[in-house]
């Protein structure tokens, strides 16, 4: 009996150990591991420079409060500044953290400027943007939030694509509009170019902020370091985490110079956040994944499986409906209930994962072979034969 509380449904599997793209049991079963716990592990399992820069920290400094300077804090914001829109990065040590410094940095800009009335921000029903009580009812999904009321106010939602109602939300209260770029629990479903740039533009009209929400999809997994740069818009605020550790806990929000000028002394802070060792490890998977080498096999070998994944469905016209995704945020959307389609996958010892909408994530390291991809290909087009 597991002494774990039963808030997930667990699979009767475990793993030993990990290298690269694949994972292995106890008994010496290997998996093809095409989920990366959750668009985390951006450079797979055991990758020897994180190893190297993990040893190599940990002998010297693990943990400092944040109410000391931190070097690799700051040479890791620094980066990510030159990188990105950003002008001041806070660190945090998961997606939902991120999210939450997120909503709070919206709110806080318009109370800084004597407008506290400004506090509520539009999301899209049924997005994700974690688990704490804020971010939950922020993702407008009855099922989150049932049985954890009473509801935490200052959210209102519109559905995906409904650009009418979005607009009509819009009152003197609005503070911001806040929604992942590609909504990955909700479906992998994109936001396209022109939409962003209509989010922006409205944004700038109506003199609210504009949050994207890159948890999921940020971090290189499109193939360019953040998926709104095809866009090329600047949002106000983006919260980060996931690919940016490679595995080890790490979020942050990013901030222009206007909305960082609310988030003064004593507004905000994490025991842990922005911690050496976490840092060292950032600034190392920072420097891999900006390269413009590692970006553009991103580009071309998740092309390559976008592709090939594409011959299968029209294979196999009556089980897949639609892929979707960018890069390597790829949904494989199924016309019926997607459970025994994953399960049979993972019999073929290739791992994925549900998302809304009939759809199969997909989510290999940033830095997958292209004998990887092509094992995958070949278990997910023998499980349709199977299926047919």
């Amino acid at each position: 009996m597991s002494n774990l509380a039963n808030n997930y449904n667990r699979k009767k599997i475990s793993f030993s150990y990990g290298k690269g793209s694949f994972l292995h049991t106890k008994n010496g079963l290997k998996y093809l591991d095409f989920v990366q716990g959750i668009a985390v592990n951006s450079l797979g399992h055991a990758h020897p420079k994180l190893i190297k820069a993990m040893n190599k920290q940990a002998k010297k400094l693990w943990h400092v409060s944040n109410a000391f300077t931190i070097p690799e804090g700051e040479e890791l914001a620094k980066k990510i500044a030159k990188k990105t829109f950003a002008d001041y990065v806070i660190f945090q040590n998961s997606g939902a953290e991120a999210t939450e410094a997120a909503i709070k940095a919206a709110r806080r800009y318009f109370y800084s400027i004597g407008k506290p009335n400004k506090n509520r921000i539009i999301c899209i029903k049924n997005s994700f943007h974690g688990r704490t009580l804020a971010t939950i009812n922020a993702s407008g999904s009855k099922k989150m939030c049932e049985g954890f009321g009473p509801k935490v106010s200052g959210f209102d939602h519109f559905n995906f694509g409904d650009h009418k109602k979005l607009k009509n939300l819009i009152n003197k209260k609005t503070a911001a509009i806040m929604v992942e770029t590609i909504m990955g629990e909700g479906g992998i479903k994109i936001i396209p170019n022109w939409c962003l740039k209509g989010l922006r533009k409205l944004c700038s009209k109506k003199k609210i902020l504009l949050i994207l929400d890159e948890v999921q999809c940020g971090i290189g997994r499109t193939g360019d370091f953040f998926a709104f740069e095809q866009s090329k818009v600047k949002p106000d605020i983006v919260p980060i985490a996931k690919g940016i550790g490679g595995g080890f806990p790490i979020g942050a929000v990013l901030m222009n110079k206007k909305v960082a000028s609310g988030m003064t002394p004593g507004t905000h802070g994490s025991t842990f956040g922005g911690n050496p060792l976490a840092m060292k490890i950032g600034n190392t998977v920072f420097d891999i994944i900006t390269s413009k080498k590692f970006l553009n096999n991103v580009k071309n070998n998740s092309q390559y499986f976008h592709s090939e994944l594409n011959k299968i469905k029209q294979k196999f016209p009556k089980i897949i409906k639609e892929i979707r995704g960018r890069g390597f945020l790829i949904g494989l959307q199924l016309f019926k209930d997607q459970t025994n389609f994953i399960n049979a996958l993972m019999k073929e010892k290739l791992l994925t994962i549900k998302a809304a909408e009939n759809v199969i994530r997909i989510l290999p390291p940033l830095n997958v072979k292209k004998d990887e991809i092509n094992q995958a290909l070949k278990i997910i087009n023998k499980v349709c034969l199977k299926y047919k």
